[in-house]
């Protein structure tokens, strides 16, 4: 279903190095102010610094790097392609006045050409419409 609806033979990936160095105001800078992603998924990097926050019921909230692993946020496409099922990840970057943040972005997806609507499986006019 996924490959042959979003045209994955040809996909996009969007490669994003950040560097967030000390601050000695933090409180007066964003790092990367509140976005969602576009693609499908995000999978995320990061040193052991904090910096990340979510949008978690109307309240932004950190998540503490673990260590040698891997974020996966999901994206408004897939939003989208599960008709509401998967919420889009609001987030955002935060800095801080000791230490420097590191975080390596691969946002993946359908080429920027592929149209994206709720999969058709997900799709029932009484109980599901489109969102």
């Amino acid at each position: 279903m996924w490959k042959k609806t979003l045209n994955l033979d040809s996909s996009a990936q969007v490669f994003s190095a950040n560097l967030y160095p000390p601050c000695p105001q933090p409180e007066l800078a964003m790092g990367l102010p509140p976005h969602s992603d576009h693609g499908l998924f995000t999978l995320l990097i990061q040193n052991d610094v904090p910096g990340l926050q979510v949008q978690h019921n109307g309240k932004w909230v950190s998540i503490n790097p673990l260590p040698i692993s891997f974020l996966v946020n999901t994206a408004d496409q897939l939003e989208i392609f599960s008709n509401g099922k998967y919420k889009t990840l609001m987030h955002r970057a935060i800095l801080n006045n000791k230490v420097t943040r590191v975080s390596i972005a691969m946002a993946n997806g359908p080429s920027f050409e592929t149209s994206v609507g709720p999969a058709s499986k997900l799709v029932d006019s009484e109980k599901h419409p489109a969102a």
